[in-house]
């Protein structure tokens, strides 16, 4: 677990006075996620989870509380922000952002079966077409010019072939002409530990704050290369197949989706490959850290340009 931000039990009671959300009874670090502080905070009335932004400015956050509002009034499960007595969301704690929302029911799974890879890809079609009506936009904090910075910072730390497989993604993936796919509001982190469920029954997605205006198809191409693999990163294709016929029994693929399909799984994989490669080269000190194994989407990205 990554618990950047230590917060004790008087810090967070006397936070809470903000809110009408009853009394204070306890205060856990919640053991997911590597880039926000996260805590489950219980009162006599509910659990909440509370995180502290640790790399995101103030002004970057409304449009993660936004968004959601947004779905969760549209039916998209997913936590809701709470508003203190003012009807402000968006605080301060140990002078970082601050932001409590509802807590869901369920947990995340290691090992999905595929009705619950069904039961995401149908939630994640109905979450893109929630979105469309969401008209406020945010950037991909992971995009482009993130993704040829982070690429300059580990290149020197890397072995030659894992170099020389980095910069041809990088140059293949900027030379990609998207514009035509359909856009609109992405996840763009939905892994394993973002989404519980209760046996087969989805309780949620979690974790939004990557969220950003960006190709709906590759958010699916992001959620099929963490859903739909075996050990070694190639596909389960009974997964894949059940998880794909699921999102476009809801939203269809249109045929330059179709055609960049794979380009996007290149992508998707190629952006948590450099994700993990800076956590593990530049570990941010914390309380108790956890980087990620950079070579299983290494393994992915392998695959997936094999398989064109």
């Amino acid at each position: 677990m990554s618990v950047f931000t230590t917060l004790t039990s008087d810090d967070v009671r006397d936070w809470l006075t903000q809110f009408s959300i009853g009394q204070f009874q306890s205060l856990k670090g919640i053991a997911a996620g590597i880039t926000n502080t996260n805590y489950f905070v219980t009162t006599d009335a509910a659990r909440y989870v509370l995180t502290i932004f640790e790399k995101n400015d103030f002004d970057e956050l409304p449009y993660f509380v936004n968004l959601m509002a947004h779905l969760a009034q549209h039916g998209v499960p997913c936590p809701a922000p709470i508003m203190d007595k003012q009807g402000i969301a968006l605080h301060r704690l140990k002078g970082k952002p601050a932001l409590m929302v509802s807590c869901l029911q369920g947990r995340d799974i290691s090992t999905p079966n595929v009705a619950q890879c069904q039961a995401v890809a149908t939630t994640l079609a109905n979450m893109h077409l929630a979105g469309l009506s969401f008209h406020q936009q945010s950037h991909n904090q992971r995009g482009q010019g993130w993704r040829t910075m982070t690429a300059q910072q580990v290149m020197p730390k890397m072995q030659a072939d894992q170099s020389a497989l980095l910069q041809a993604e990088l140059d293949y993936q900027h030379g990609l002409d998207l514009t035509a796919l359909p856009h609109g509001v992405i996840h763009g982190d939905l892994f394993r530990d973002n989404v519980l469920f209760d046996g087969d029954r989805l309780g949620g997605f979690i974790d939004f704050y990557y969220a950003c205006h960006d190709v709906l198809a590759y958010d699916v191409a992001i959620a099929a290369n963490e859903w739909c693999i075996s050990e070694h990163g190639s596909f389960d294709t009974a997964k894949r197949d059940a998880f794909l016929a699921a999102y476009q029994a809801v939203r269809p693929f249109e045929l330059a989706e179709q055609q960049h399909w794979q380009a996007l799984l290149r992508r998707a994989a190629l952006r948590f490959w450099l994700s993990r490669l800076y956590d593990y080269h530049f570990p941010v000190a914390g309380e108790l850290t956890h980087a990620k194994d950079p070579m299983h989407f290494e393994q992915i990205l392998r695959q997936r340009i094999q398989s064109v």
